[in-house]
């Protein structure tokens, strides 16, 4: 028995495509301002606002490959290639921010001073622009749109600190703060994108999603009227928002044609509150011999 539910991912695409946009063309503005405010720290994030936009422009082509239908070569769809573009991204993340931190520990012994004027000017639009894409991705529920969300707020977090030492640059001369603020909304970042990673790279090796929905699903089939056990139960994610059911139902004893569909139907039923993308269910009879069994 199998079922199938299509989700359409046009406003993905659409999301991550503002992102792409809003972040190049800040990440232009980046440069120039850096260059003019003679900020090291706004010249390393525009260096970092880079490699997220090729991250993101990547992400973007995949999520749009990823719509595409199902084929002979790849029978469950495209959706995966969405779950490449989220581990590339999150190893793009973790690499610059250790890059980042990189740059701002020697900062602590040497700091600089930097022009406070401009930085505050250049940091509230940073705020402003990241904080809209961010905004427009945080309605995203697939893993490559909540790791690309850790980009922007990263870049968000970053512009605040920038802001707040400015301001206080204004009326002290502590450009030590400068680096102390990037290293800690650095590892701030840091540690919520290693959580994703881990996660995206889970799923890649095909791990159970959620065990407890696992669970409750074995229990809900197992309380079939005619089903007597159920094994072979693999329950995976194609891309960490749409799941993949299939198992083995043993009947506890033999029925006629006329019965099985509507011992279908019942399981189709049962299956629908979890909203899977595909699932195979095999039914066995009494005694049958399980071909999986090894």
């Amino acid at each position: 028995m199998h079922q199938h539910t299509h989700i359409s991912r046009s406003d993905s695409s659409t999301r991550i495509g503002w992102a792409f946009f809003l972040n190049v063309g800040f990440t232009i503005i980046e440069f120039i301002g850096g260059w003019l405010t003679n900020s090291t720290a706004i010249m390393a994030d525009a260096v970092h606002d880079l490699g997220d936009s090729l991250s993101i422009g990547l992400a973007w082509l995949l999520n749009k490959i990823s719509a595409k239908n199902a084929n002979d070569t790849y029978s469950y769809g495209y959706q995966r290639f969405s779950l490449l573009g989220a581990l590339i991204n999150g190893v793009v993340l973790v690499s610059g921010s250790i890059w980042v931190l990189s740059e701002a520990l020697p900062r602590l012994s040497n700091p600089e001073m930097p022009n406070a004027q401009g930085m505050i000017l250049l940091s509230i639009f940073g705020v402003a622009v990241n904080g809209f894409a961010a905004y427009k991705l945080s309605r995203g529920k697939s893993l490559n749109e909540r790791v690309l969300n850790w980009h922007l707020l990263e870049d968000v977090l970053g512009w605040i600190a920038v802001l707040i030492v400015a301001i206080v640059l204004l009326f002290a001369e502590i450009p030590i703060l400068d680096p102390i603020l990037s290293i800690g909304f650095t590892l701030f970042i840091l540690f919520n994108v290693i959580k994703n990673l881990t996660e995206t790279i889970k799923i890649f090796l095909q791990a159970t999603p959620d065990e407890a929905t696992r669970t409750k699903i074995v229990n809900d089939l197992d309380s079939l009227r005619f089903i007597s056990d159920v094994h072979h139960v693999h329950l995976w994610s194609l891309d960490g928002n749409n799941h993949v059911l299939t198992a083995h139902l043993v009947l506890d004893k033999s029925v006629d044609q006329s019965t099985q569909p509507s011992i279908k139907n019942e399981i189709a039923t049962l299956l629908t509150p979890y909203k899977l993308s595909h699932t195979t269910i095999e039914l066995e009879f009494p005694d049958e011999y399980c071909r999986d069994n090894k």
